[in-house]
């Protein structure tokens, strides 16, 4: 009730991030069920049920991800004065902002529920009709075929048990003091993960060319020539690791990027932009190692089906790929934005020692380009190389 009460009382941004969030476990609710449906409506295709299932794991890592973004960001998640008194410890805090997840996620899947019935004719009207208008094919999800009404439930609850489960895990108290892990992370260098990283994601890439190339079914989540039907594990392996790799290095790349600034004998600008992105290398390098891993992903599947122009995207496909994008879009913005309100007093300083609002937009202009100028020649050349054993 709290959680609720907060809610309707947050700023329209923060319910506008919410509203985002409950969006994407829709979105991922909606996928999900339609493995249910199709495997209702082909029983026989038990691979094929299985293999669109394991798909759904990333847009719903996607969506734990940008939930637990959006809890850490949260102005109702930190602890301010009073609270303590009033019985609301750095605990009490990080169980209402799991509850505050939990609850927006379920409005999502509530309505992915709806909508699914309402496509399948359950809830009246023609099926036929209803797909007709968003471009689904009635096999895909099963219509005029009974659906077992608690797997169904069971899967779909996997949208807020995840999202849930990842924020409270993200803002636990892990001091001894209390302190929710909202507060600035630590500030030590990452050189260390990204030698980690680029060894685990090369690791990635081999186990993908050792799949080989072969023909995966049609109207799959993302389904791309590989040998996805006769070993999913090997090709999702291959996958998930080359993604990790990025996320691994992530802070370190960020890292990098403002150490490079600062080399030789760099001006106030270089040195102010550098600095920052050693400071905020923690903060920021995960979300970016994300979005740098999806965005090789898109264009490595943009250039397959280039390749093989004979199966098109599916709507399910389009689907999984747009809550997948806006979701890591969507964490590196709230990464970014958190960074710039950590920032806030030392921006402040800056200004009273006569810093001119120009010198600061410089230096924020300056650290996208260093990261863009990084961190994009990777994004292709891991793109470019995961697709070598696929298009060949």
């Amino acid at each position: 009730m709290l959680a609720l009460r907060l809610a309707r009382g947050s700023h329209p941004v923060v319910l506008l991030r919410r509203l985002c969030v409950a969006a994407a476990a829709a979105g991922t609710g909606f996928l999900l069920l339609s493995t249910v449906g199709h495997a209702a409506g082909h029983p026989a295709a038990a691979d094929e049920s299985l293999v669109r299932l394991l798909w759904c794991a990333a847009p719903l890592a996607a969506t734990a991800q940008f939930a637990v973004s959006t809890a850490r960001t949260d102005p109702a998640a930190r602890p301010q004065r009073g609270m303590t008194a009033a019985g609301l410890g750095p605990l009490r805090l990080t169980l209402l902002a799991t509850a505050s997840t939990a609850l927006t996620c379920l409005f999502g899947a509530v309505l992915a529920l709806v909508v699914f019935f309402r496509l399948r004719g359950d809830l009246g009207g023609s099926a036929g009709a209803s797909f007709g208008s968003f471009g689904i094919g009635s096999d895909q999800l099963g219509a005029g075929h009974p659906l077992p009404l608690a797997g169904a439930l069971m899967l779909l609850a996997l949208v807020p048990l995840t999202a849930a489960a990842a924020t409270a895990v993200a803002l636990r108290p892990h001091d001894e003091t209390g302190a929710p892990e909202t507060e600035p992370l630590p500030r030590t260098a990452p050189p260390s993960g990204l030698p980690w990283g680029i060894a685990v994601a090369a690791a990635g890439l081999a186990i993908e060319a050792y799949a080989g190339p072969a023909t995966a079914p049609h109207g799959g989540l993302l389904p791309l020539p590989g040998r996805l039907v006769g070993s999913p594990p090997g090709v999702l392996a291959g996958w998930a690791l080359s993604v990790f790799g990025l996320v691994l290095a992530g802070s370190g790349l960020v890292h990098l990027c403002g150490r490079l600034l600062c080399t030789g004998r760099p001006g106030a600008l270089r040195l102010l932009s550098g600095r920052v992105l050693q400071e905020e290398s923690h903060r920021l390098g995960r979300p970016l190692g994300v979005l740098c891993a999806v965005a090789a992903a898109g264009y490595a599947a943009a250039k397959i089906y280039d390749a093989s122009p004979a199966r098109p995207f599916g709507p399910l496909t389009v689907i999984g790929a747009a809550v997948v994008l806006a979701c890591v879009t969507a964490s590196a913005l709230t990464a970014a934005v958190e960074s710039r309100a950590a920032r806030a007093r030392t921006t402040a300083a800056l200004r009273r020692l006569g810093a001119s609002a120009s010198v600061l937009r410089g230096a924020a202009a300056l650290r996208v380009l260093s990261l863009v100028i990084v961190m994009a020649p990777l994004t292709w050349t891991v793109a470019e190389m995961a697709t070598l054993p696929l298009t060949r």
